[in-house]
Parts: structure tokens; C-alpha cells; sequence
């Protein structure tokens, strides 16, 4: 009811109004009749009939559509050329309230043509020039502000709305579009190392499946000549140490060469401790910003660690909806800092995982802080 009465409220103050000056003109026009004639009747019923007339249209008016209302408003004008032609100029000021209504239905007038109905203050009546005035005058006004700035402030208020909404769909995708992508880079990732688990499986199926067979026969060999020619069996067994020695040293090189890369470990460690997050109701986002490959082993191990305390405390205690993990790598150190939107920790002491934080950080010579009034913040530098 309160938001029905707020949408049509100048319809009401119009219809108000429309009775207010119905009032006026009935009040003037008995004050010229003195009042009531020796029969004891007051205003005609032919006037009465119009004013009522002209107060129904304009209520109907405001219930109909747009081309109706139209009609109902030129209805309401001619009752009320008939009504100053029978009432005389008692009823003058209804003549400047209907043109009101009539520019109201057009928004395209000019403000100017607005004060043109003040012309009706000069006009002969036996309502007063000042009481005229005042009232003309109020009509301006009312209608002036509710055409043109009420309703300028509407449009800018819809256009909001309307530029909120887009806003609100493009984060909407822009979160979707993150999230696909974050998806993308993980299953990148998993593939990449898969490819070279298999390439090591192959590689070692090569190199050292035939290293083994060949070490083998030859120990067969030994075996039989182990009784009837010791000395060769002995040089055998000399060459397949050797053999597996190098076989020892090709196992080596190949896990060098074939072990994946650090890096992509730990990206793939953070996307899916994201992706561990997102399961659990809360928005999880990695950005890394520079070269990552510029990062050393021992510096993912520390970024690594201290993310999965960070988040793990957020998700138990924080009361977050969202986490933000942050790495940036710049000339000759990185930093990298977590940080959720919950209620914060103003008597934050030091327990366990976070002295464990500290020492990591530390053995790898950097600095650790703590943002604790405004969600809960972990910064890390740590040199390259």
C-alpha cells in the first residue's frame, strides 16, 4: 500500500488540488449570488453537474491509458469552456489547472510555457488577485517539479539501475570467464604432467629395460661358468657392476632431465587449493603477475606451505566468503599475499602455524607481516 501510494502520489496531489479549486470557484460564485437567493438554493445544478463532470474526468484520467487519458482531458476542457460561459468567471481558474494537466502530457514543452497560465492573475474574477496568485503560482511549482525534476531524477535513477544491472552481468561473466579459466590452466597443468610421467615411463622402459636384460643374461652366464671358468665369470660379474653403474648414472640424468618443473607443481598445488575453496561456498582467485619461472624451488616450497596455513585458518576461523591469493614477481624479489574478506583478528596472537610461517620465511630470508583489522592479510617478500 505505502509503495503503491509513493508511485501515484502527484496523482493524489493533483486530484487534491483539482478539489481544492473546485472549492474556491463554488465559494466564489456563491459569494456573488450573496450566497443563497430568496428560495433558499444555492449554486445551479447545471454548474454543480460540470464541476463534478469535470472532476470525475480528470480522476478517470489518471486510471486509463495514454491515448484515453487524452480523451478524458479534452472532456474535462470543453465542460469547462461550458462552465465558464454558464458560471461565469467564478470558475476562470480551472481553465489554468486543465492546461497544466494538458502539458503534462507531453514532456517535450518547453519549462517556459509553464508560467504562461500566470496570465489568468490579471484576468477579472471575484476571487482575488492575491489569492490567485498564490495559487498559480503553487501550480507552477508543483508541476514544474514534478515534470521536470522529479522526473529527470527518475530517468537518472532507471539509468543507474539500468547501469548497476550491466555492471552486476559483466562481473557476473567476468567471474564465470575466471573460473572457466582457472579450470583451463589446472587441467593445462595436470596434462602437462601426465605427458611427462608418461615420457619418464617411456624413457625409463627404454634405457633401463635394456640395461637390466642384458645384466641378466649375463649373470646367467656367470652361473654356468662360475665352476669351470672362474676367472671370466669373475671378469663377467666386473662388467655387470659396470654396466648397472651406468645404468645407476642414466636413471639419474633421465629423472633430471624428466622431473616436471617445480613451477608447475605449485601452480597446480594453488589451483586446486582454489578449487578446494570454490567447493566449500567460498570465492577463491589466483593472480600471479611476472615471470614465475624466475622463482627457485626452495621459494615455492615457503609460498606453498604458508598459502595452504593461511587459507586453512581462514576457511576455520575467519568466516570469509572470499580469499585472494596474490603473487607478484619483481626485479630481485617476490611477494606474495593471502588475504579473505572475514571478521578479522584485533587480538591476534601467534599459535603454531603461524611461528611455523615466521620460521619459513625467515629461513629463506624474507619478511612476513600480518594485516589483522580488515579481513586477515599475509605478506610475504621473499628474494629470488
Amino acid at each position: 500500500m505505502k509503495s503503491q501510494f509513493k508511485e501515484n502520489y502527484f496523482s493524489a496531489v493533483r486530484i487534491v488540488l483539482m478539489l481544492i479549486i473546485s472549492v474556491c470557484c463554488i465559494m466564489a460564485k456563491l459569494g456573488v449570488d450573496d450566497i443563497y437567493d430568496a428560495t433558499g438554493t444555492g449554486v445551479s445544478l447545471q454548474v454543480l453537474l460540470l464541476v463534478s463532470f469535470i472532476i470525475g474526468a480528470v480522476c478517470l484520467k489518471e486510471v486509463v491509458k495514454d491515448k484515453i487519458r487524452l480523451i478524458f482531458l479534452g472532456l474535462a476542457v470543453m465542460a469547462a469552456i461550458l462552465l465558464c460561459k454558464t458560471g461565469g468567471r467564478c470558475f476562470v481558474l480551472l481553465v489554468p489547472y486543465l492546461a497544466f494537466e494538458i502539458m503534462s502530457e507531453f514532456p517535450v514543452i518547453p519549462v517556459v510555457f509553464y508560467f504562461f497560465p500566470m496570465i489568468f492573475t490579471v484576468i477579472k474574477s471575484p476571487i482575488g488577485i492575491i489569492p490567485r496568485f498564490l495559487l498559480l503560482s503553487m501550480l507552477t511549482v508543483i508541476y514544474l517539479q514534478h515534470n521536470f525534476i522529479i522526473q529527470d531524477y527518475k530517468k537518472r535513477m532507471m539509468e543507474d539501475t539500468v547501469l548497476e544491472q550491466g555492471l552486476k552481468r559483466d562481473i557476473r561473466e567476468t567471474e564465470f570467464a575466471a573460473k572457466a579459466e582457472l579450470r583451463r590452466n589446472m587441467l593445462k597443468t595436470e596434462n602437462q604432467i601426465l605427458e611427462e610421467r608418461a615420457n619418464l615411463s617411456q624413457t625409463l622402459h627404454d634405457k633401463l629395460g635394456h640395461n637390466i636384460n642384458g645384466s641378466i643374461y649375463q649373470l646367467e652366464a656367470v652361473k654356468v661358468l662360475m665352476d669351470k671358468d672362474p676367472d671370466k665369470a669373475k671378469g663377467m660379474v666386473q662388467a655387470v657392476i659396470d654396466q648397472l653403474r651406468t645404468g645407476m648414472d642414466e636413471i639419474r640424468a633421465i629423472l633430471r632431465k624428466e622431473r616436471p618443473e617445480k613451477k608447475k607443481l605449485a601452480m597446480l598445488e594453488l589451483y586446486k587449493l582454489c578449487e578446494d575453496c570454490e567447493d566449500k561456498g567460498v570465492e577463491a582467485e589466483l593472480n600471479v603477475e611476472g615471470d614465475a619461472s624466475q622463482i627457485s624451488d626452495s621459494v615455492w616450497e615457503v609460498i606453498l606451505d604458508n598459502a595452504f596455513e593461511a587459507v586453512t585458518n581462514s576457511m576455520k576461523y575467519a568466516n570469509c566468503s572470499r580469499i585472494n591469493i596474490h603473487i607478484k614477481v619483481m626485479n630481485k624479489m617476490v611477494r606474495c599475499s593471502i588475504k579473505d574478506d572475514g571478521k578479522g583478528c584485533p587480538g591476534f596472537e601467534d599459535g603454531m602455524g603461524v611461528s611455523g610461517m615466521r620460521q619459513r620465511v625467515r629461513a629463506a630470508n624474507g619478511t612476513i607481516d600480518f594485516e589483522t583489522e580488515v579481513g586477515f592479510k599475509v605478506t610475504m617478500i621473499l628474494p629470488l
